[in-house]
Protein backbone atom coordinates (compact mmCIF):
# COMPACT_ATOMS: atom_id res chain seq x y z
CA UNK A 1 0.00 0.00 0.00
CA UNK A 2 2.83 2.29 0.92
CA UNK A 3 5.02 1.48 -1.96
CA UNK A 4 1.81 2.38 -4.40
CA UNK A 5 1.45 5.63 -2.34
CA UNK A 6 5.00 6.33 -3.06
CA UNK A 7 4.89 5.65 -6.59
CA UNK A 8 1.35 7.59 -6.93
CA UNK A 9 3.34 10.66 -5.80
CA UNK A 10 6.25 10.53 -7.76
CA UNK A 11 3.89 10.46 -11.06
CA UNK A 12 2.41 13.45 -9.62
CA UNK A 13 6.17 15.26 -9.20
CA UNK A 14 7.05 13.69 -12.58
CA UNK A 15 3.84 15.32 -14.12
CA UNK A 16 4.30 18.69 -12.49
CA UNK A 17 7.45 19.12 -13.46
CA UNK A 18 6.46 18.36 -17.23
CA UNK A 19 3.84 20.90 -16.42
CA UNK A 20 6.24 23.58 -15.75
CA UNK A 21 8.74 23.13 -18.61
CA UNK A 22 5.99 23.32 -21.01
CA UNK A 23 5.43 26.80 -23.02
CA UNK A 24 2.20 28.61 -23.44
CA UNK A 25 0.44 26.76 -26.61
CA UNK A 26 1.39 23.13 -25.13
CA UNK A 27 -0.04 24.25 -21.97
CA UNK A 28 -3.37 25.78 -23.67
CA UNK A 29 -3.71 22.41 -24.69
CA UNK A 30 -2.65 20.83 -21.38
CA UNK A 31 -6.20 22.56 -20.40
CA UNK A 32 -8.31 21.92 -23.93
CA UNK A 33 -7.48 18.26 -23.61
CA UNK A 34 -10.22 15.46 -22.39
CA UNK A 35 -7.20 13.41 -21.43
CA UNK A 36 -5.38 15.96 -18.82
CA UNK A 37 -5.75 15.06 -15.78
CA UNK A 38 -7.42 17.68 -13.28
CA UNK A 39 -3.78 17.65 -12.05
CA UNK A 40 -2.05 18.57 -15.07
CA UNK A 41 -4.80 20.88 -15.49
CA UNK A 42 -4.28 22.59 -11.94
CA UNK A 43 -0.34 22.91 -12.89
CA UNK A 44 -1.14 24.28 -15.94
CA UNK A 45 -3.24 27.08 -14.85
CA UNK A 46 -0.38 27.93 -12.21
CA UNK A 47 2.16 27.83 -14.53
CA UNK A 48 -0.26 30.49 -17.14
CA UNK A 49 -0.41 32.31 -14.25
CA UNK A 50 3.73 33.31 -14.44
CA UNK A 51 3.55 33.68 -18.36
CA UNK A 52 0.31 33.35 -19.98
CA UNK A 53 -0.55 36.30 -22.33
CA UNK A 54 -4.49 37.08 -24.45
CA UNK A 55 -4.32 34.00 -25.90
CA UNK A 56 -4.35 31.63 -22.65
CA UNK A 57 -7.77 33.41 -21.84
CA UNK A 58 -9.91 31.59 -23.92
CA UNK A 59 -8.73 28.41 -22.78
CA UNK A 60 -8.75 29.35 -18.87
CA UNK A 61 -12.05 31.33 -19.00
CA UNK A 62 -13.73 28.11 -20.20
CA UNK A 63 -12.78 26.66 -16.76
CA UNK A 64 -14.59 29.11 -14.74
CA UNK A 65 -17.77 26.70 -14.71
CA UNK A 66 -15.59 23.72 -13.71
CA UNK A 67 -16.44 23.01 -9.98
CA UNK A 68 -12.91 21.55 -9.60
CA UNK A 69 -10.83 23.66 -11.51
CA UNK A 70 -12.77 26.75 -11.29
CA UNK A 71 -10.06 28.12 -8.54
CA UNK A 72 -6.95 27.42 -10.32
CA UNK A 73 -8.87 28.67 -13.61
CA UNK A 74 -8.84 32.43 -11.91
CA UNK A 75 -5.44 31.54 -10.21
CA UNK A 76 -4.47 31.43 -13.94
CA UNK A 77 -6.35 34.35 -15.20
CA UNK A 78 -5.97 37.37 -12.49
CA UNK A 79 -2.47 37.83 -13.37
CA UNK A 80 -2.68 37.87 -17.02
CA UNK A 81 -2.76 41.95 -18.27
CA UNK A 82 -4.95 42.15 -20.54
CA UNK A 83 -8.69 43.57 -20.99
CA UNK A 84 -10.06 39.77 -22.69
CA UNK A 85 -10.02 38.58 -18.73
CA UNK A 86 -11.90 41.24 -18.01
CA UNK A 87 -14.53 40.81 -20.44
CA UNK A 88 -14.31 36.93 -19.37
CA UNK A 89 -15.31 37.49 -15.86
CA UNK A 90 -17.71 39.93 -16.63
CA UNK A 91 -19.73 37.27 -18.72
CA UNK A 92 -19.08 34.54 -16.47
CA UNK A 93 -20.95 37.10 -13.53
CA UNK A 94 -24.40 36.52 -15.42
CA UNK A 95 -23.44 32.95 -16.08
CA UNK A 96 -22.79 31.46 -12.66
CA UNK A 97 -24.42 31.07 -8.93
CA UNK A 98 -23.41 29.77 -5.67
CA UNK A 99 -19.42 29.22 -4.69
CA UNK A 100 -18.58 29.64 -8.69
CA UNK A 101 -19.93 33.06 -8.48
CA UNK A 102 -18.36 34.26 -5.82
CA UNK A 103 -14.74 33.29 -6.96
CA UNK A 104 -15.29 35.43 -10.23
CA UNK A 105 -16.84 38.35 -7.92
CA UNK A 106 -13.74 38.10 -5.80
CA UNK A 107 -11.42 37.93 -8.93
CA UNK A 108 -13.24 41.19 -10.83
CA UNK A 109 -12.70 42.82 -7.26
CA UNK A 110 -8.98 41.53 -7.55
CA UNK A 111 -8.40 43.38 -11.34
CA UNK A 112 -10.40 46.20 -9.94
CA UNK A 113 -12.85 46.35 -13.06
CA UNK A 114 -14.54 49.79 -13.14
CA UNK A 115 -16.70 48.34 -16.10
CA UNK A 116 -17.98 45.48 -13.41
CA UNK A 117 -19.53 47.82 -11.44
CA UNK A 118 -23.04 47.72 -12.85
CA UNK A 119 -23.30 43.85 -12.45
CA UNK A 120 -21.80 43.93 -9.02
CA UNK A 121 -24.33 46.81 -8.43
CA UNK A 122 -27.30 44.24 -9.16
CA UNK A 123 -25.41 41.19 -6.93
CA UNK A 124 -24.86 43.58 -4.04
CA UNK A 125 -28.30 43.36 -3.48
CA UNK A 126 -28.84 39.14 -3.93
CA UNK A 127 -30.74 37.43 -2.58
CA UNK A 128 -28.36 35.02 -1.33
CA UNK A 129 -26.03 36.85 1.34
CA UNK A 130 -22.66 35.37 0.58
CA UNK A 131 -23.19 36.62 -2.88
CA UNK A 132 -24.17 40.35 -2.05
CA UNK A 133 -21.33 40.54 0.40
CA UNK A 134 -19.13 39.28 -1.66
CA UNK A 135 -19.83 42.02 -4.55
CA UNK A 136 -19.93 44.52 -1.64
CA UNK A 137 -16.46 43.84 -1.17
CA UNK A 138 -15.52 43.65 -4.60
CA UNK A 139 -17.29 47.21 -5.15
CA UNK A 140 -15.43 48.57 -2.17
CA UNK A 141 -11.61 47.47 -3.80
CA UNK A 142 -12.84 49.12 -7.15
CA UNK A 143 -13.17 52.29 -5.74
CA UNK A 144 -13.97 53.93 -8.47
CA UNK A 145 -16.67 57.13 -7.85
CA UNK A 146 -19.76 54.96 -9.55
CA UNK A 147 -18.78 52.01 -6.91
CA UNK A 148 -19.20 54.22 -3.99
CA UNK A 149 -22.72 55.52 -5.33
CA UNK A 150 -24.03 51.49 -5.24
CA UNK A 151 -22.40 51.21 -1.71
CA UNK A 152 -23.90 54.32 0.11
CA UNK A 153 -27.39 53.23 -1.95
CA UNK A 154 -27.18 49.78 -0.53
CA UNK A 155 -25.63 51.27 2.96
CA UNK A 156 -28.90 52.69 3.45
CA UNK A 157 -30.87 49.09 4.17
CA UNK A 158 -27.67 47.37 5.73
CA UNK A 159 -24.71 48.40 7.69
CA UNK A 160 -23.07 44.86 6.68
CA UNK A 161 -21.11 47.14 3.91
CA UNK A 162 -19.58 49.52 6.12
CA UNK A 163 -16.22 47.02 5.52
CA UNK A 164 -16.49 47.65 1.76
CA UNK A 165 -17.21 51.24 1.96
CA UNK A 166 -14.05 52.24 4.08
CA UNK A 167 -11.88 50.45 1.93
CA UNK A 168 -13.50 52.14 -1.40
CA UNK A 169 -13.12 55.53 0.41
CA UNK A 170 -9.68 54.48 1.43
CA UNK A 171 -9.03 54.10 -2.32
CA UNK A 172 -10.72 57.12 -4.10
CA UNK A 173 -8.54 59.14 -1.25
CA UNK A 174 -5.45 57.58 -2.61
CA UNK A 175 -6.51 58.87 -6.16
CA UNK A 176 -6.93 62.41 -4.51
CA UNK A 177 -10.90 61.84 -5.27
CA UNK A 178 -12.04 63.20 -1.99
CA UNK A 179 -15.83 64.00 -2.42
CA UNK A 180 -16.98 61.05 -3.10
CA UNK A 181 -15.12 59.80 -0.10
CA UNK A 182 -16.22 62.46 2.15
CA UNK A 183 -19.72 61.46 1.09
CA UNK A 184 -19.46 57.74 1.46
CA UNK A 185 -17.98 58.04 5.11
CA UNK A 186 -20.62 61.05 6.11
CA UNK A 187 -23.39 58.04 4.88
CA UNK A 188 -21.39 55.69 6.99
CA UNK A 189 -21.74 58.07 10.06
CA UNK A 190 -25.29 58.61 9.84
CA UNK A 191 -26.02 55.29 10.60
CA UNK A 192 -26.49 55.27 14.22
CA UNK A 193 -25.73 51.38 14.53
CA UNK A 194 -22.44 51.22 12.73
CA UNK A 195 -20.05 49.69 15.73
CA UNK A 196 -17.71 52.07 17.24
CA UNK A 197 -14.53 50.96 15.77
CA UNK A 198 -15.66 51.58 12.14
CA UNK A 199 -17.23 54.98 13.08
CA UNK A 200 -13.85 56.11 14.17
CA UNK A 201 -12.14 54.87 11.33
CA UNK A 202 -14.73 56.62 9.38
CA UNK A 203 -14.56 59.84 11.07
CA UNK A 204 -10.68 59.83 10.40
CA UNK A 205 -11.11 59.32 6.98
CA UNK A 206 -13.77 62.02 6.50
CA UNK A 207 -11.69 64.32 8.67
CA UNK A 208 -8.56 65.36 6.07
CA UNK A 209 -10.86 66.50 3.49
CA UNK A 210 -11.33 69.77 5.77
CA UNK A 211 -15.09 68.85 6.55
CA UNK A 212 -16.15 69.28 9.96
Amino acid sequence: MLAAENAKAESARDEAVQAMALGQKKLIKVLKSSKSTEFARAKACQRLAVMGTKEAVPALSALLTHPKMAHYARFGLEPIPDPSVDDALRRALGQLEGGLLIGVINSTGQRRDAKAVEALAKLAEDSDTEVAAAAAAALGRIGTPESAGVLEKVLTHTKKVAGACLDCAERLLSQDNKEPAVALCGALLQRSDLPEGLRVLATRLKEPSGSP
